[in-house]
């Protein structure tokens, strides 16, 4: 590793990677991964790994404890975060933080597997993003060529289909459902409620109290590094859905929104912004706003043990059950 030295730095996203001139890339963080339980033994989760089109998309199903073998829940589609660049599925804190949400919600959830940058750029993860939510709606429909998963078709409820996605997944969920406005669900599949925690929106106008150096930062640095070709660049729609070319909020194709913030968040700002433009669009639908005090960013993801943690989660599962 000696001789990174002396090549020229491209994007420094330490302490998770670099990526140089030349094209190499180095990474300083690899996040190990657990495998998947017949039976979590802390919540009684039954999880398993699927391919949807190999080898690009894949996911992690999670399926809580039945009281009827034959029993429809609802269906969530989760998108991890990890500003694009790190993390999945697969990771302990995004399994674990599934297997408590689906037991809390009975809920089937079907946590996404993106590509991630920077060795595959954006838009690719929203892509992938967007064919896995595809797969989940082909399920509806008569068709032998797609493969579909048993657990899916015995226990889906397709009349409460969910979307939701924390930090980046959050980005991508709000995009998502955005593009599900203009662009239809496979056997016309609607959906329902989606929920955002902690999503990472930036741009290059400061918003509450941020200072015009505070949008220099990692954030910035993360989404040029991960979609250097973004017209726009930080005000590209898709990270700033208030820039002046951003599609209106009003064509969000759910009819119910939860987003959840934590107070010492440095997206939250961005967030209450999310909603009041939401509620201004004329986007015709139930919107709910949480802000956890004293607490940061990802907090429910990275330690949901704490009490706060738990009752956010419960909120969650609340809104995914209705």
């Amino acid at each position: 590793m000696a001789s990174n030295t002396t090549k020229e730095v491209l994007h420094d996203l330490s302490p998770y990677l670099k990526v140089y001139t030349d094209g190499t890339i180095e990474r300083f963080v690899v996040t190990p991964s657990v495998p998947p339980s017949p039976e979590d033994p802390t919540t009684g989760v039954a999880s398993k790994d699927i391919i949807v089109i190999s080898p690009e998309v894949k996911a992690r199903l999670f399926l809580p404890k039945l009281t009827d073998s034959n029993q429809k829940l609802p269906v969530l589609v989760y998108y991890h975060g990890g500003g694009f660049f790190t993390d999945s599925p697969y990771c302990l804190s995004y399994h674990r933080y599934m297997n408590f949400l689906a037991a809390e919600a009975k809920a089937l959830i079907i946590s996404v597997e993106y590509r991630l940058a920077p060795e595959h750029l954006l838009p690719i993860a929203y892509e992938d993003s967007w064919t896995a939510l595809q797969w989940v709606a082909s399920h509806v429909i008569s068709n032998a060529s797609i493969e579909k998963n048993p657990w899916i078709i015995k226990h889906g409820d397709f009349g409460h289909l969910y979307i939701g996605g924390d930090s980046a997944g959050g980005n991508i969920a709000h995009n998502i459902v955005l593009r599900a406005g203009v662009e239809p669900l496979l056997g016309d599949v609607k959906i329902l409620g989606l929920f955002l925690s902690c999503p990472y929106f930036w741009g290059s106008k400061p918003v509450g109290s941020q200072s015009k150096e505070d949008l220099i930062g990692f954030a910035y640095k993360a989404w040029m590094c991960v979609y250097p070709s973004a017209t726009g660049g930080i005000d590209n729609p898709m990270i700033n859905p208030f820039a002046e070319n951003a599609p209106s909020l009003s064509g969000l194709a759910c009819s119910r929104l939860l987003v959840c913030l934590a107070g010492e968040d440095a997206f939250t700002p961005r967030g209450i912004l999310y909603v009041e433009t939401v509620k201004k669009s004329g986007w015709n639908g139930d919107v709910q706003l949480v802000v956890v005090d004293g607490e940061d960013h990802d907090f429910h993801v990275n330690n949901p043990y704490t009490k706060k943690a738990k009752d956010l989660i419960k909120k969650l599962a609340t809104f995914i059950s209705k």
